[in-house]
């Protein structure tokens, strides 16, 4: 069986010790990685340089609510919107306060707070597009920074722990899982973003929705539009990556990517997830296996090697996966192409049908049969 755009085999570079930090071709990227342990950074790469923030603008959107009060003192629907916003990107919620809060004052209160030296609101051209402020790399670790040694305890836990929970699926309908949350074992905490793609399609789980919504398309926080203003590029899509790795939140890492207009989604996703495995991350752990590419749209990973079994995600597409193990399973059929042998997905808990990983046998070379 035969796929499109077969990926290249695992290398140290994403599994083995002593990674050295690779940006793909084509990719833009403002790269942060901080060692708590050391007080020093371990990668900085274009750390300095502006990005469009996308959703990562939810992080100062929750820290200039909380500012001056703890969260057992909100409101049920605020803390209600807070959760659903942190954990699973829910545009709604961060519109509500956006539109509340005085849109660009929340940026410039917080750029004050945290002595931000790389944020500021959104271009003049769209003043209500909370996605479009911006940010860089060294910017979110300095935030980062602030959550876990400046802010009051029941701020730090509110925001952090809700972090740790990030839903695979996002509010809408994007699986938030690259980066980060692909390229390192558990404990992690994440707040990603992306800007520009076409659609979603994740269906791994039910994600934290805010139970009052006033989203309008001021908040445009994952559609690109017109041209760039100024420094701050528009067009390219944009994925990032950003939280912490290991235990005690030993780093924090921040991934800003820019992607050329029209790139797709599962693409960029793997493109975010190659460079950030490659990083010198204190405290990582990278998972075993073997990476592959994949072909295909809606492709689904169930709970067994059968088409029977229940659906835990719907992968992007043409995403590269990693591989643990395969076994023999429910023999599936998709003209020209038919093959019983099933890839098990650690990263997703589950098997994904052979027929769509981008390999040119029925079996992916080199990778065990599980047990």
């Amino acid at each position: 069986m035969l796929g499109t755009g077969l990926a290249a085999p695992a290398s140290a570079a994403r599994n083995g010790p002593g990674p050295q930090a690779r940006v793909p071709a084509g990719v833009t990227a403002g790269v942060a990685v901080f060692d708590r342990g050391t007080g020093a950074f371990t990668e900085r790469i274009n750390a300095d340089t502006r990005f469009r923030a996308a959703s990562v603008m939810k992080l100062l959107i929750a820290l200039d609510l909380l500012w001056d009060r703890g969260p057992d003192t909100l409101p049920d629907a605020d803390r209600v919107r807070l959760t659903a916003m942190l954990r699973s990107s829910d545009d709604s919620a961060a519109s509500h306060y956006w539109s509340t809060r005085g849109g660009a004052a929340i940026v410039n209160r917080m750029v004050s707070r945290l002595a931000l030296t790389g944020t500021a609101p959104p271009p003049s051209t769209h003043p209500g597009y909370w996605g479009y402020t911006a940010t860089t790399a060294a910017d979110t670790v300095r935030i980062y920074r602030h959550v876990l040694d400046a802010a009051p305890a029941a701020v730090r836990d509110f925001v952090m722990g809700n972090l740790r929970q990030a839903t695979r699926c996002a509010s809408d309908g994007y699986d938030q899982y690259s980066g980060i949350a692909s390229a390192f074992e558990r404990p992690w905490a994440v707040k990603q973003g992306w800007s520009g793609f076409g659609s979603g399609g994740c269906t791994a789980d039910t994600p934290v929705t805010a139970s009052a919504s006033t989203a309008s398309a001021a908040s445009a926080a994952s559609t690109a539009s017109a041209a760039s203003a100024g420094e701050l590029d528009l067009v390219s899509e944009a994925l990032h990556s950003t939280g912490t790795v290991g235990g005690d939140d030993r780093a924090i890492v921040a991934v800003l990517t820019l992607h050329p207009d029209g790139t797709p989604y599962g693409t960029a996703y793997s493109r975010l997830t190659e460079l950030t495995g490659s990083l010198d991350v204190p405290g990582a752990r990278r998972p075993a296996g073997t990476w592959v590419g994949t072909w295909g749209s809606g492709v689904r990973v169930r709970t067994g090697p059968t088409t029977g079994s229940s659906v835990v995600t719907t992968l992007p597409a043409g995403v590269d996966v990693l591989v643990g193990c395969q076994k023999r399973g429910q023999t599936v059929s998709v003209p020209p192409y038919t093959n019983d042998w099933w890839a098990y997905l650690p990263q997703y808990g589950g098997y994904m049908t052979n027929i769509y990983v981008a390999t040119p046998d029925n079996r992916i070379p080199g990778v065990p049969d599980c047990p």
